[in-house]
């Protein structure tokens, strides 16, 4: 597929098919109008755990920007009441994904989402990638064919209000606790990028969030980073084995979507981003995935590449003894029109390597299993010990995204990167 046309289809198609995503009066073409806050967003009558105590709203941020808008972005966000003084970023380095008049929310996010058994979700076929989200022994599965057509899922997990995000740009699927201080906030897709990735926005100020790492970037909450909640992308197959009581997004979410087609085709073959703008990385493919990996203050990466050859990479990232397991053949979300048909990609998920006080060794044992040198349990690709004397045994999953390179190297240009 050629640039210009890879350039309609993601900016064009991108408008159209998720914009079903609102109402049948937005189906129709009619201009999007902001959603009122959901008055079930939290449920009040659920005893909702302290928010967390490392969150604090800054109040000393220093503009860092100087430089203005791009032009169609100040025309673009002109209504938008966001206090642009407080920025942790430069202003220029936002660009317009979404060419109207205040984009936000013409993706719309799912702010009541209904759920089914994913025992019944037959319909999904077991390759298909989704965002496994677990949480207080609470198990959800997202499936990538509806999160690209809304990026945002606002829910509510155990009591705990959790946005589930991805950005189909750079393939990244990430959750976060929604709870900033008092604050319990409502996510939306502002239409703005930054370095190719999906920039939210918050109903309450308008201040702008970066999908990829969580941060508030301009606004009232500019430098406050959000809480990551343990997600992981694998296939439905694979959740389905793992856990089969847990609860999977449903199709119905009275939009109209015939989910299940890819509306970024070819998009993962292509060479360069989606209105990136700046340098390339050159030491992998720009849109070559990599496991990105963030825990105690240190980040780094492990290409798909290399995990696949070794399948399970023990390592040791801040203080935290880790493992990369590799495996399966979960299907590309952003490659053939039809997303059960894409090409395979496998899973790739990170994790903490202790059970019970002892650290483990992995080693790969063929068909997408694993064994412990130390106890010899046999674990799968989510981290479940299914025999030996650790069965029925998890490991926590450590914050990883699977993201593009490009995404990656944009974000943690100095972070290392496993060889």
């Amino acid at each position: 597929m050629n640039r210009l046309k890879l350039a309609l289809v993601v900016g064009f198609t991108v408008l159209t098919a998720a914009c079903g995503g609102s109402s049948s009066a937005q189906g129709d073409g009619a201009t999007s109008t902001i959603p009122e806050r959901p008055a079930t967003a939290v449920d009040e009558s659920e005893q909702k755990p302290p928010p967390p105590s490392e969150v604090s709203i800054p109040d000393d941020v220093e503009f860092i920007g100087g430089t203005s808008l791009r032009n169609e972005v100040a025309q673009a966000v002109a209504p938008w009441p966001t206090e642009w003084d407080r920025s942790t970023v430069d202003l220029s380095e936002f660009l317009l994904g979404i060419p109207r008049s205040d984009p936000r929310d013409v993706i719309q996010p799912i702010d009541l989402p209904n759920f089914e058994p994913i025992s019944e979700a037959d319909w999904l076929d077991e390759r298909e990638p989704g965002a496994l989200v677990r949480l207080d022994g609470e198990v959800r599965f997202y499936a990538l064919s509806i999160l690209t057509r809304h990026e945002i899922v606002n829910d509510n997990i155990g009591g705990v209000p959790v946005a589930v995000t991805f950005c189909p740009l750079c393939n990244t699927a990430i959750a976060y606790d929604r709870r900033v201080g008092d604050e319990v906030l409502r996510f939306g897709v502002s239409g703005l990028l930054r370095k190719s990735d999906l920039v939210m926005w918050d109903f309450d100020t308008t201040s702008l969030w970066q999908q990829i790492t969580g941060e508030g970037l301009v606004g009232h909450f500019s430098g406050v980073r959000l809480e990551p909640v343990s997600t992981a992308i694998v296939s439905f197959g694979e959740a389905l084995e793992a856990f089969p009581d847990a609860q999977s997004l449903s199709r119905d979410q009275g939009t109209g979507i015939a989910y299940g087609r890819n509306p970024y085709s070819d998009y993962s073959s292509s060479e360069r981003p989606f209105l990136f703008d700046g340098e390339l990385d050159p030491r992998f493919p720009a849109l070559s995935r990599v496991i990105g990996l963030s825990t105690d203050g240190v980040d780094k990466a492990y290409p798909f590449s290399l995990a696949q050859q070794e399948g399970a990479i023990n390592d040791e990232v801040g203080s935290t003894p880790v493992v990369v397991l590799w495996g399966g053949d979960t299907a590309d979300a952003l490659d053939t029109t039809e997303i059960s048909e894409g090409q395979p990609v496998g899973t790739g998920a990170a994790y903490d390597r202790r059970v019970d006080g002892q650290t483990l060794t992995f080693l790969p044992a063929g068909d997408d299993r694993f064994t412990d040198e130390q106890t010899g349990s046999t674990w799968t690709t989510v981290g479940h010990a299914v025999d030996g004397p650790l069965e029925g045994s998890e490991l926590e999953v450590v914050t990883h995204r699977n993201e593009f390179w490009f995404a990656w190297a944009g974000f943690f240009p100095d972070a290392a990167v496993y060889e």
